[in-house]
């Protein structure tokens, strides 16, 4: 004699079948802490500035030159009404630019009553860096940047500097563009 199923019977059949056949969940993935800042070139060297350090990327613009400011000063630029001093920032360490003129990139900092714009040889854009490869300012850096790093990221063979723009602004010779 064939025992007759239930509808209840039927549907718990059917879940176990489906059960059986179905593809499991994706397994658990580590969420690694990332670190954001824009990267760039100066001096040959791979920067990273913090996101909320740099309010705006430009092309470099026209500028007209200032008579008797630092020969690191270039002049000042008319950006959409603003009046932004530019800074060469290779000439400021003691060196000079190395890329050719259009690939130059210019960062705008602002902070305070700080509103200024500093060229730099190469922008390499936003830069994702994982926080496990964080480390301390490296102690073989020429002096002129060792206040201005505040650490780096060392990736296989890329290492970038962390450059910490608002020691930059704080600092006295910086902020002295007068010519003596």
């Amino acid at each position: 004699m064939q025992s007759k199923q239930t509808p209840y019977l039927a549907l718990v059949d059917i879940a176990r079948r489906a059960k059986s056949q179905a593809a499991g969940l994706p397994g658990r993935q580590e969420v690694k802490p990332y670190w954001t800042g824009i990267g760039f070139s100066l001096l040959g060297y791979r920067f990273v500035a913090a996101m909320d350090e740099v309010v705006e990327l430009l092309e470099v613009p026209q500028y007209t030159f200032i008579p008797g400011a630092q020969p690191w000063v270039r002049g000042v630029a008319n950006v959409r009404g603003r009046l932004l001093p530019i800074f060469d920032l290779a000439a400021f360490f003691g060196g000079s630019l190395r890329s050719q003129r259009q690939q130059r990139r210019v960062l705008v900092v602002e902070h305070e009553k700080v509103y200024a714009g500093l060229i730099v040889d190469e922008l390499f854009g936003m830069q994702h860096l994982a926080l496990e490869y964080a480390g301390h300012a490296p102690g073989d850096l020429l002096e002129p940047f060792a206040p201005m790093v505040n650490g780096q990221f060392e990736l296989q063979q890329d290492r970038w500097l962390v450059f910490d723009m608002l020691a930059l602004i704080n600092d006295f010779q910086f902020m002295d563009a007068a010519a003596h």
